[in-house]
């Protein structure tokens, strides 16, 4: 049986796998390559999920204006080579082949490279790789729930494509109400991430509702998805609080969970995610401009509900915007 660990030992605690191995701002693909995946469809909670190789992705066509703002040296050979770390459905997973890369990343590059009138590959590699991959050009891009930094900014332009959450699960059946705030989350047994985001933000939150005098929260934290998940359906725990795209994808495919609230990731800023390119030659310029398109065609929409990923849909694809802050 795996031991519930107390807020005191979260030094000692292991980051939580899978649900909530991707903190929102920091590295989520820190376990390089994605994980195999394990049926060709999922079926639960009305949501049917297709893990086969043959994906059938959401279909796009050229967009005349897009293209025309694609680099020479990226035209000149029709291709945008894209970089995934992977590790956590639905954002990056292999299908039920094991070799074929799918998810809603995998989809974005797909569609954007389409929208451009390129060819596009899409490969696995190890987070601490694609910093240096892309800046050489060695890849055109790396779609991987990376998160625009003032840091990063120095390196990379960015074009925005969804918003960085994280969020708040609790059973199916509980009679918890919206988590919106500090308050909210007074008294509560909540399952987080030892050294993530999630965990800084949730102290902060405690020190505040301590300070006028409400309950503390029991924080929790287990070696392993299948001890969180085992905690919270059988009523030890009252909620989870992590990244959000692997949580809403878990609630789509079980039923077992719900979401009770979402948190931007950069909390008190807001953080977002980003199609990341070479600093300077242009492509985020285009991409931003594909990804305007598959917004107002509704393309975008279609690819992220096809995941589960509505809730972190944006309106609008923003060039470099201001990132979080240095350090």
């Amino acid at each position: 049986m795996t031991r519930v660990k107390t807020k005191q030992a979260a030094g000692a605690a292991l980051a939580l796998a899978s649900m909530l191995a991707l903190a929102a701002c920091s590295d989520p693909g820190a376990t390089a390559a994605a994980a195999p995946s394990s049926g060709s469809s999922t079926t639960a909670a009305g949501k049917t999920f297709n893990l086969a190789p043959e994906q059938n992705r959401v279909k796009t066509s050229v967009d005349a204006e897009a293209a025309a703002l694609v680099p020479a040296a990226i035209k000149a050979d029709g291709k945008l080579t894209v970089v995934t770390t992977g590790g956590s459905a639905p954002l990056t997973l292999f299908a039920t082949d094991n070799k074929t890369l799918i998810g809603s990343e995998v989809d974005i590059a797909y569609a954007v490279g389409e929208a451009l009138g390129l060819e596009v590959e899409v490969l696995p590699v190890a987070w601490a790789d694609w910093p240096l991959g892309v800046e050489s050009g060695k890849y055109e891009a790396v779609l991987s729930n990376v998160t625009v930094t003032e840091a990063r900014k120095e390196k990379f332009d960015f074009a925005t494509y969804r918003n960085d959450l994280l969020g708040f699960y609790a059973k199916a059946d509980s009679t918890i109400g919206d988590i919106k705030e500090a308050k909210d989350v007074a008294g509560k047994r909540i399952i987080v991430g030892s050294g993530t985001n999630q965990e800084a933000i949730l102290v902060r939150w405690d020190e505040e509702n301590k300070a006028k005098g409400l309950e503390p929260v029991a924080f929790q934290y287990y070696d392993d998805d299948s001890a969180s998940t085992l905690a919270l359906q059988s009523g030890r725990a009252d909620l989870t609080f992590g990244p959000n795209a692997s949580a809403a994808y878990k609630a789509a495919k079980d039923g077992k969970t719900k979401e009770v609230g979402t948190l931007n990731g950069g909390w008190p800023l807001t953080a977002e995610i980003a199609f990341t390119t070479q600093k300077g030659n242009g492509l985020a310029v285009a991409a931003q401009s594909a990804l305007n398109r598959l917004i107002e065609k509704g393309t975008y929409t279609e690819i992220l509900d096809r995941w589960g990923l509505s809730s972190e849909a944006i309106k609008k694809s923003e060039l470099n915007p201001a990132g979080l802050p240095k350090k």
